[in-house]
């Protein structure tokens, strides 16, 4: 009775198309993992940190109330700090850019922290108007 090799052969090569296999999927976790690597490193803690209180201002369209509303800064994110979604960023220098928006109605604004204060302009569609204007905020 002969044993023939051909099994063994087979077994061989399984074990490199395993290792294979191995290397594959730890790429494509590493892959999949990256974009929580940047996430995490983009929501360090940062200079702006805190709650913002963000005071709306409209110098032109058909608004006529200033507004207040709380920011929260943390790393390089800008969040809401109660009542409609805000969503946004920060550089380590201050830039700022946000959009708000409650229901049908959105803004958009720029500008620059520094310290425990800033100010930018903002735009956009508020309950149905075109408006525009300036913001300043302070940090609590």
């Amino acid at each position: 009775m002969t044993i023939s090799a051909h099994p063994i052969t087979f077994f061989a090569h399984f074990k490199r198309l395993s290792a294979l296999r191995g290397a594959l999927v730890a790429g494509v976790l590493a892959v999949s993992a990256a974009p929580d690597i940047a996430a995490a490193q983009a929501a360090r803690p940062g200079a702006f940190d805190g709650t913002w209180n963000v005071t709306f201002a409209p110098k032109a369209g058909n608004c006529h109330a200033s507004n207040t509303v709380p920011f929260n800064v943390y790393g390089t994110r800008v969040s809401s700090a109660g009542g409609g979604k805000v969503t946004g960023g920060v550089t380590r220098k201050g830039n700022v850019t946000v959009r708000i928006t409650v229901g049908a109605s959105w803004a958009d604004g720029s500008g620059r922290l520094a310290g425990n204060s800033g100010a930018g302009r903002w735009s956009g569609l508020i309950t149905g108007d075109h408006c525009s204007g300036v913001w300043q905020a302070v940090r609590s």
